[in-house]
């Protein structure tokens, strides 16, 4: 495969992450049912793509279990805060608020590898901070912008959470079998709790739930994975952090979204922070390998 293959098929996956938010618009659910749904289709998808590609499923560690059962915990309430950031307020405010992921796990992975905190990550940081507030108009929780921000960090939060146990991991499986296992746990700790209110389900509905689960995730993650194979972690990161920029564009084309001038400068002071990080981060790693959006 050349690299113009590659390319294409990381721009492809990250165009369809970037689709994936849109859902929470489209859909007239609850988060926590669209996540399940979401993540039923996924993982079922994943089950056949690893065998056809030679994967394999079975776990290495008996200890592996546990982690994979919390990775499923956290993937939940990670995909339910970000579809409510996005139902609360806008597809724009909720991919920006969650793409600063990178500034939570700048602090995070020291703690959990032993390293030292970086100063520019600290500075970045702020950056980022400060382009929050200027996303905010009013710091209440009555301004639907503000909701949506606070679920939106919330679900870069959980995200870098996620991140740092899956580089843990990564050393012992593909990112496709984690993939499947944070899903189909994902899907046991939801279903009680979908259950303890069952929802009614139109066609539109399951189409929509499994577009979102086949196509915007387990189809998405195996093309990111495939063009990475062939193409650089800087390359494949800066491609990935055009995610919430697909997404508004998406937004804007298929909702009629327009998003405030607040909102894009806010943005854009965001993504240059979160771009910084994420190149200083590649090149300290010793395996750099950036996580793929989920």
């Amino acid at each position: 495969m050349n690299r113009s293959a590659s390319l294409a098929q990381v721009h492809s996956a990250t165009l369809l992450f970037g689709l994936a938010g849109l859902f929470g618009k489209w859909l007239d659910l609850s988060p926590l049912v669209i996540v399940l749904g979401r993540v039923i289709f996924a993982s079922l998808a994943l089950a056949v793509i690893i065998p056809l590609f030679g994967g394999r499923r079975g776990l290495r560690r008996k200890t592996d279990g546990g982690a994979f059962l919390l990775l499923g915990a956290i993937l939940a309430v990670h995909w339910a805060l970000f579809f409510q950031s996005i139902r609360v307020s806008s597809v724009a405010v909720g991919l920006l608020s969650y793409s600063s992921f990178p500034v939570f796990t700048a602090f995070l992975e020291p703690l959990a590898f032993r390293t030292r905190l970086s100063r520019l990550h600290v500075a970045m940081s702020l950056v980022a901070l400060a382009g929050v507030f200027i996303i905010v108009p009013r710091l209440a929780w009555s301004e639907s912008v503000f909701q949506g921000v606070a679920f939106g960090l919330g679900a870069g939060l959980t995200f870098a959470v996620l991140s740092i146990i899956n580089r843990k991991l990564s050393f012992r499986y593909s990112s496709p079998v984690v993939a499947f296992y944070q899903d189909a746990w994902a899907a046991a700790f939801l279903l009680p709790l979908v259950l303890l209110k069952p929802p009614v389900l139109s066609g539109r509905d399951i189409l929509l739930l499994a577009i979102l689960g086949i196509v915007c995730t387990a189809a998405a993650h195996s093309l990111f994975i495939a063009g990475m194979r062939h193409l650089s972690a800087q390359t494949s990161s800066l491609i990935s952090a055009l995610e919430p920029v697909y997404g508004i564009l998406f937004a804007a084309l298929f909702l009629g979204e327009r998003p405030a001038s607040r909102t894009l400068a806010g943005g854009a002071v965001i993504i240059a922070a979160v771009a910084v990080i994420s190149l200083q981060n590649l090149k300290r790693r010793i395996n750099p390998s950036p996580e793929t959006p989920l």
